[in-house]
């Protein structure tokens, strides 16, 4: 199991990296080469995709971070694990569920996010 904790920890890592050279060797640390990502709003494949979706997420929301929240869960070679999207020491803006294969290499290949809880603007 601390193998998958540290295996969703630099997934969440990749997310909140913003120096592009750390996050693209965290990516390719992290995912295999035909990785997949999909959510209700995003999608990227391979290292290249998933680096320009993680980018534009960064542009949209400068200054937000993802965390982690839960207990991992696994069974074969599957994991799941919840998140959390916000600023940095406040309220959660979205939190969700991700589901992922993990590679015989212990890196990640597709992912797929579900939302949870999405806060709206008053």
């Amino acid at each position: 199991m601390t193998q998958l904790n540290e295996l969703v920890d630099r997934y969440l890592g990749v997310w909140n990296e913003t120096d592009e050279a750390r996050r693209k060797a965290l990516i390719a640390r992290t995912w295999t080469e035909d990785a997949t990502y999909l959510d209700p709003l995003l999608s990227g494949d391979g290292h290249e995709g998933i680096d320009a979706m993680v980018k534009a997420v960064q542009s949209r929301y400068p200054g937000l971070r993802f965390s982690r929240f839960g207990e991992l869960d696994s069974h074969n070679d599957r994991v799941r694990f919840g998140w959390s999207f916000g600023p940095e020491g406040g309220p959660a803006m979205v939190r969700g569920l991700d589901v992922a294969i993990v590679s015989p290499d212990g890196r990640l290949e597709p992912v797929t996010g579900f939302f949870d809880h999405v806060q709206h603007a008053a």
